[in-house]
């Protein structure tokens, strides 16, 4: 019988596109275990996704998992079906459109073969401890990963964001 672990997640960005965080707390039992990652240049989107990724990732075998998450993009992929529409149809949406963060849609689309995973869709920055907690980490992994950055660096993503703002 495989053992049923609850994962929140998180994903916050700095600018859209911008630095970007997730986190998450991986629960079973007792135990909880919380992690948190970084990107320099990214999308609040994909560091929803990747939050779900990242906790999937950190299991040893095959659970039942129960996502939570604030991320209506993430959680409505599967509650609606979306993503299965979007691999039948070569990753195109309804519309012809090409899907975007294909990248992570496609790894997080294998691992619901390894687990068994129901998302749940959570209010965000509400009266949650757990997504508050995964807010604070993915805001934390943003905020270590500014103060690693050289000045040339973060200047380097300022020009990049500026140029994407007058396209």
């Amino acid at each position: 019988m495989k053992k049923t672990v609850i994962l929140y997640t998180d994903g916050a960005c700095s600018g859209n596109p911008g630095l970007g965080g997730y986190g998450g707390i991986l629960m079973y039992g007792e135990a909880k275990r919380e992690y948190y990652g970084s990107e320099k240049h990214t999308t609040n989107n994909r560091m929803e996704v990747l939050a779900v990724i990242e906790g999937l990732k950190r299991l040893k075998y095959p659970c039942k998992v129960e996502v939570y998450s604030d991320s209506a993009y993430t959680v409505n992929a599967f509650l609606n079906g979306w993503i299965y529409a979007w691999k039948k149809n070569g990753w195109k949406k309804a519309d012809g459109k090409a899907v975007q963060n294909v990248d992570l849609w496609e790894e997080l689309y294998a691992l619901t073969h390894i687990h068994e995973i129901e998302f749940h869709k959570v209010a965000g920055h509400a009266d949650n401890e757990f997504n508050n907690r995964c807010d604070e980490l993915a805001r934390g992994a943003i905020t270590e990963l500014r103060k690693s950055l050289t000045p040339e660096e973060l200047a380097e993503l300022s020009e990049v964001k500026q140029t994407e703002d007058n396209l």
